[in-house]
């Protein structure tokens, strides 16, 4: 496990690993249509210890605050942090949460999940709707078993809402897509229309809920119409015994420097032997 800095004058935040009482249902609903929410994982209290310390590491360690924010651009939709748990011990309390990671493990139906990286989106006043896509393009992971949580650290009224996912299209699997773009969206919208999926948000969320999507939902985000920033901390993990797959598409290998650590391909598997005879 890489380093965590450890800042001077640390502040105290709650602990998160007690375990959560998941209703059974949700790792129905999961299976069935690949995404779920989960009201309360956090307290409002614990979203709201947290929510500085993320929120200020998010804005300084940002890929994209330099970038020009063209109209459009994946850089203008928000400002996104990786890894935010190697820069904060207090950060790494959060992401690396036993609560979090037990709703993940029961929603994927696995015994443990590891964490694969956190991801800070901060959309600022008047940012762009996030357009369709599917996570698990960019993952180099032999599996299929991946989960995403996605939990604001503010209140979002109905007018900002959570995600909207396209309900059962984790089945569809790999659809062969783009990255982020206008070029993903226009397809999978159309794919959509086509096959007649149905589409669902879980609207007006109160920080610290939590909805969870697996790698392959399609999803997308709406704008922020409101003054404030809009502030959510997601937590991807895969189940426990994934492998980083022996090809990797240059996405993929972004991917793999980073939330992968670099790790090498998996192997190829050993020969067969001769039959005995």
């Amino acid at each position: 496990m890489a380093d965590v800095v450890r800042p001077a004058g640390r502040q105290d935040v709650p602990t998160l690993d007690d375990p959560f009482p998941l209703d059974p249902a949700a790792a129905t609903e999961f299976a069935a249509h690949g995404h779920v929410v989960v009201r309360g994982l956090a307290s409002p209290e614990e979203a709201a210890a947290y929510r500085p310390i993320i929120e200020a590491a998010a804005i300084e360690h940002a890929w994209n605050k330099d970038q020009p924010a063209e109209a459009g651009s994946y850089a203008s939709l928000f400002l996104q942090s990786f890894n935010l748990w190697r820069v904060d011990e207090r950060i790494a309390r959060f992401v690396l949460a036993r609560r979090f990671a037990g709703v993940a493990a029961a929603l994927l139906g696995v015994e443990r999940v590891r964490l694969y990286h956190d991801q800070a989106l901060c959309k600022g006043p008047g940012g762009g709707r996030t357009p369709w896509h599917q996570d698990h393009y960019y993952w180099p992971l032999d599996t299929d078993r991946t989960i995403t949580m996605w939990m604001p650290l503010i209140d979002l009224t109905d007018d900002v809402g959570s995600m909207t996912f396209a309900s059962g299209s984790h089945l569809l699997g790999d659809l062969g897509g783009t990255g982020i773009g206008t070029e993903a969206d226009r397809r999978l919208a159309a794919l959509i229309d086509e096959r007649g999926v149905p589409t669902r948000t879980h609207g007006a969320m109160t920080a610290g809920d939590a909805t969870f999507h697996g790698g392959w939902t399609i999803h997308s985000a709406g704008g922020n119409p409101t003054d404030q920033l809009r502030t959510v901390m997601t937590v991807i993990y895969f189940a426990d015994g994934a492998r980083v797959l022996p090809e990797v598409t240059d996405a993929q290998e972004v991917d793999r420097r980073g939330g992968g650590g670099g790790r090498p391909p998996r192997p190829p598997p050993p020969p067969h032997p001769p039959p005995r005879r």
